[in-house]
């Protein structure tokens, strides 16, 4: 049992996760007062990332019961004495990047990747009766308001409109950062995205705004390669034809790709992307399998070519520097944040939302609050 003693806590409605597999049931939570360094953001929207969907199914480990959620968007309520910069009736998006500021890497500026443990079972939310709840992602965002660290939050403008800015907390940052950020594309280079979702959408987006003259994406489904286009990509290839890496032969005169993004989970994803690379090219791990999963490649052809493979987190953003230029992307119409949104759903629609989410043809779903 655990219980929040010694502060305020507030009654809020959210989507709980009790068993991995299983439907989340939307209940009240408690939720305590932010301390010292922390602020209370009160969400208008938050859309599902499939990491929330890896964490739900045990994927990646974790404490139950939960709370996921992690690409938000809502308006400061209260904030610790310690919080400078921010007030309340600012508008903010929420993210899960945690950042202590002081440790090699924060110091490094690679805020992704902070070394400073954070013990989500004893953040700031509890079951209603008391018990331990898990924070989860370190957000909990699936709940209509949320307790974080301020290194989680960036201002947004006025205008903009909130399931849009929630984007910017993960999907966007992820794969255009990937492409931006990780890979530093030049113009001119040949780029190729496997898998055509919310993630890799923003990946191509990412390689056209980088002047990438070939960005040729790979999926299951065609009405997704379709999509692709709209986004930017030059060329598609339905990932399961027979020889996929001899289209990319004949799309480039043979000289094969730059880089090629891995933007799902899935292993014969990663299996294949070797395989599509130029001399000197790179492959990038962008989206996750489950922890467990193996993928086999061979040593000599990456060191005898000189090709490389690379992890990307979270497209190495770091939140202060890279969301006003995207956000300035977005106001002049060359980032595409509104068509990413495939569906506008309820707190108490989140299972259906989820289940929607699964079949692969959504390329982002956004819970939104009233």
């Amino acid at each position: 049992m655990r219980l929040l003693e010694g502060c305020d806590v507030t009654k809020i409605k959210a989507a709980v996760c009790r068993t991995f597999g299983a439907p989340l049931t939307v209940e009240e939570v408690d939720l305590r007062a932010p301390q010292d360094d922390e602020v209370e953001v009160t969400l208008s929207a938050c859309a599902i990332c499939h990491s929330d969907l890896s964490y739900m199914d045990g994927g990646w480990g974790g404490t139950l019961p939960a709370v996921y959620g992690h690409e938000a968007a809502g308006t400061i309520t209260a904030q610790g004495s310690g919080v400078r910069g921010y007030s309340a009736g600012d508008r903010v998006l929420v993210t899960l990047i945690r950042s202590c500021g002081h440790c090699p890497s924060c110091s490094d500026a690679r805020g992704v990747q902070c070394s400073t443990p954070y013990d989500k079972s004893t953040g700031p939310l509890a079951m209603s009766d008391g018990g331990t709840l898990e924070h989860g992602l370190a957000c909990g965002a699936f709940a209509e308001k949320v307790v974080v660290h301020h290194s989680q939050i960036v201002k947004i403008p006025e205008t903009m409109p909130m399931d849009a800015a929630s984007l910017l907390s993960c999907g966007v940052i992820t794969g255009l950062g990937a492409v931006v950020n990780t890979a530093r594309i030049r113009p001119g280079q040949t780029v190729v995205v496997i898998g055509a979702g919310g993630v890799g959408l923003n990946a191509i987006q990412g390689a056209d705004i980088s002047g990438a003259a070939r960005i040729i994406a790979m999926d299951l489904l065609p009405e997704k390669l379709e999509d692709a286009k709209d986004f930017g990509a030059t060329d598609t290839i339905l990932a399961d034809a027979p020889k996929p890496w001899k289209e990319v032969s004949s799309i480039t005169d043979g000289r094969m790709a730059d880089a090629v993004f891995v933007t799902v989970g899935a292993l014969p994803a990663y299996d294949l992307a070797l395989r599509l690379l130029a001399p000197h090219g790179d492959a990038y791990i962008v989206g996750l399998p489950h922890s467990g999963q193996m993928s086999e490649y061979e040593p000599v052809v990456l060191g005898a070519l000189g090709q490389g493979l690379k992890g990307s987190k979270m497209g190495d953003v770091v939140l202060r520097r890279d969301i006003p230029w995207m956000v300035d992307l977005y106001q002049q119409g060359r980032l595409k944040l509104d068509e990413l949104i495939s569906g506008r759903w309820s707190l108490d629609q989140i299972n259906e939302a989820i289940a929607d989410t699964r079949t692969g043809a959504a390329r982002r779903n956004v819970i939104v609050f009233e």
